[in-house]
């Protein structure tokens, strides 16, 4: 996942402002988790909406209403079996409620905000939810235990019933849940030790996999309220660039075309449907002034950040003296980086439903900031934020795209023109060319070696656009925010001199925007080549050269030796073949990665084998952790190999997945990843597989033809007759 970085508010929680309880309508529980933003909240007034709350109705069916939004990534189960382990239920029993928007009672504890991101579902719920599990079995077990008049050290909680194990007396849950909300809350409840887990660590089935495999499961491209019409549009090509005149003549003649409304910088067709819509925005004649951006291209950009880093930046991290070190070193390495802009390609194109009725507006969309989407949607008509209704729904595919609200925002412009609902609909052209970007960035970085060829000595300053700085500006202070220095910094690395710039250069005209691991997915791409480049100039193997290194970071050479021990590193590989190891700590969590890839004439790789070993603390459900570490490998090789968006005349050159090609499915390496077992708290997981493969890939690609890749995608012509 893709994600945003903001401070954490006041986290210092008492668990009694955690922890709220009221009696839930039809006489049942209600757990609300009340976040710092929350306090004050009245338990049962009317308008009392909690952070993330269990509803535990006279059924015995237990809803949770989820702070986070499902997006493939397995938070409809893992985050469930948190509250289901400690309130001692069956996962069928659960069932689920998308949380509506309120950014001060259901933000994520570790980012200040309603968000979906940063790898941070998990982590930001794994204390919180169980307790919300622990203190509602408490309390149930308490009014058993009252109506029978015994101590309630007597009964036990299983499988949504207490039970009196001396006299065999048993009450379900939905018969407890009136007398339970009564109780007092417990203070100090303790939580299962991992050896009496029954269904954190087990592999479970994933709540939302029947829905999408019989068609029943929501996206919000699919919903459909009654009398929707459907539009698509063209936005300006040129970045900055505006409407100057349209001819809408033939669009107005096409069967089942509405009407096209003209915005400043935007023009859409309203139609019975997306044929007839297509069909008459091909029909437009649009003419448009393309703005002050008109000749800008992506070499002008990588040229002003290759200029920056020839000034001073914000120091992130400095240790020792560097200058002094690199003055003694008898071995002194230097290069420069560059990665470039990445456009999301999430499969569901860019959407958003939206009914505007004078004076109030109903928005249907997948989001995984809606709390977001309503702030900016209520900006743009002028309405009071408690005048937009939001239902957020399932995502398919949003890698932090789908944290920006400015498809909501366009939705709503063109909205406000239509009489009724009306779901606009971008086409993948336009969802490549408008996109938000993964930035542009430009390293330039330098090391010393002494005469056994350990690194005495590292520099680095990069330059590139803050997504920080813009989407939380709060978050980036005295020129630097932790999102664009993750995997830069804090390395599991012994380097006694370290020094690390950065320079905020926004690029002219470009969004730029979260993508899966953002900083990391720069980071530690320059990160791993630049050690792979130490450990050739030391003459020396990468995982020897990286294990030398680790003598401060366990949990990182364990990982390292696994994922090394698995992919059979040192073996024999045939001619064009190649191995290449990566290594990080982000997110929280540690992998390695070692790639085998192939190299032939024509300069074209394939990536054949990936073995990944993770330490990523606790494993929820393992099924997960496999499946989010196999996404991230396919999306990262798919960057590796194919993602660039180059711009020229203002215009981002790439449309369709002709010009941005996707990882074909017989193009995806075996994939092997091994787990070690933790006890640590969980650490996320949702990016890290993407940021570590490309460098990995990079390094193979070394391994097997001596050349070295300082700027991707991977270039097939640099390439061409290495194998």
């Amino acid at each position: 996942m893709a994600r945003a970085r903001t401070p954490c508010h006041d986290c210092n929680l008492s668990r009694r402002n955690f922890l709220v309880i009221s009696a839930a309508a039809g006489g049942g529980l209600m757990l609300g988790l009340a976040l710092p933003f929350g306090r004050g909240e009245a338990a049962g007034s009317a308008d009392f909406a909690p952070n993330a709350f269990i509803r535990i109705g006279g059924d015995g069916e237990v809803v949770m209403i989820m702070p986070y939004v499902e997006m493939g990534q397995g938070t409809y189960t893992a985050i469930p079996m948190l509250i289901a382990e400690e309130l001692e239920v069956n996962l069928a029993q659960v069932r689920l409620e998308h949380a509506p928007p309120n950014e001060k009672l259901y933000a994520n504890p570790l980012l200040g905000v309603q968000a979906t991101g940063n790898s941070n579902a998990i982590r930001g719920a794994w204390k919180g939810m169980r307790e919300a599990g622990a203190v509602a079995r408490t309390m149930l077990v308490a009014a058993a235990a009252a109506r029978w008049g015994v101590d309630p050290a007597t009964c036990r909680a299983q499988d949504g019933e207490v039970i009196h194990e001396q006299t065999g007396r048993r009450a379900k849950y939905g018969e407890l849940a009136a007398e339970a909300a009564k109780m007092p809350v417990p203070e100090n409840v303790p939580l299962k030790a991992p050896r009496d887990f029954k269904l954190i660590g087990t592999p479970v089935r994933r709540l939302d996999a029947p829905g999408k495999v019989n068609g029943t499961a929501v996206y919000g491209i699919d919903v459909r309220p009654e009398g929707v019409k459907v539009a698509t549009l063209a936005q300006s090509p040129a970045f900055g660039g505006r409407v100057k005149s349209v001819d809408d003549t033939a669009a107005q003649a096409v069967k089942g075309v509405h009407q096209v409304v003209r915005l400043d910088d935007a023009v859409a067709v309203v139609a019975d449907h997306m044929g007839a819509a297509k069909k008459g925005l091909e029909a437009l004649k649009i003419e448009w002034d393309d703005g002050p951006n008109a000749g800008l291209d992506t070499e002008q950009v990588a040229r002003q950040l290759e200029q920056a880093t020839l000034g001073s930046g914000a120091v992130a991290q400095n240790i020792g003296d560097v200058e002094k070190a690199m003055a003694s070193a008898v071995t002194k390495v230097e290069a420069s980086y560059e990665v470039p802009f990445l456009a999301h390609a999430a499969l569901e194109p860019m959407n958003c439903t939206v009914h505007f009725r004078n004076d109030e507006c109903e928005i249907w969309i997948g989001s995984q900031a809606v709390a977001r989407v309503q702030a900016m949607a209520a900006e743009a008509l002028g309405l009071p934020q408690d005048k937009v209704i939001v239902h957020n729904h399932l995502i398919g595919g949003g890698f932090g795209r789908r944290l920006e609200a400015d498809g909501a925002v366009r939705a709503v412009q063109i909205a406000r023109h239509v009489d009724g609902p009306v779901k606009v609909v971008w086409t993948r052209e336009e969802d490549l060319q408008h996109d938000m970007y993964r930035p542009y960035w430009f390293d330039r970085i330098s090391a010393g070696l002494d005469g056994e060829g350990r690194p005495v000595a590292w520099s680095n300053r990069f330059a590139g656009s803050s997504v920080i700085a813009r989407w939380a500006p709060p978050g980036f202070k005295d020129g630097l925010d932790p999102d664009t220095t993750e995997g830069a910094i804090h390395l599991p690395y012994d380097l006694p001199n370290f020094h690390l710039e950065y320079v905020r250069v926004e690029p002219p005209g470009i969004p730029t925007a979260f993508w899966r691991s953002v900083g990391p997915s720069h980071n530690v791409f320059v990160t791993e080549s630049f050690i792979d480049e130490m450990a050739a100039a030391a003459k020396q193997d990468p995982v020897a050269f990286r294990r030398a290194l680790l003598s401060n970071s366990p949990r990182a050479m364990a990982v390292l030796d696994l994922a090394a021990e698995k992919a059979g590193w040192g073996e024999a590989m045939p001619k064009g073949r190649g191995r290449g190891v990566a290594l990080q700590f982000v997110f929280g969590s540690y992998l390695a990665q070692v790639a085998e890839v192939e190299v032939v004439k024509d300069g074209s790789v394939r990536v054949h084998r990936v073995v990944c070993a993770a330490d990523i603390g606790t494993a929820v459900n393992p099924d997960t952790v496999q499946a989010q570490i196999q996404s991230g490998i396919m999306f990262g090789t798919t960057a590796a190999l194919y993602g660039e968006i180059t711009l020229k005349n203002g215009r981002v050159e790439q449309a369709n997945f002709d010009t941005y090609q996707m990882l074909r499915i017989n193009e995806a390496p075996a994939i092997e990843v091994h787990v070690v077992q933790s006890e640590e708290p969980p650490g996320g997981l949702g990016e890290a597989g993407t940021s570590l493969i490309v460098p990995a890939i990079a390094n193979a690609i070394f391994a097997a033809t001596g050349k070295r890749l300082r700027k991707m995608p991977v270039d097939p012509e640099m390439l061409k007759q290495a194998g």
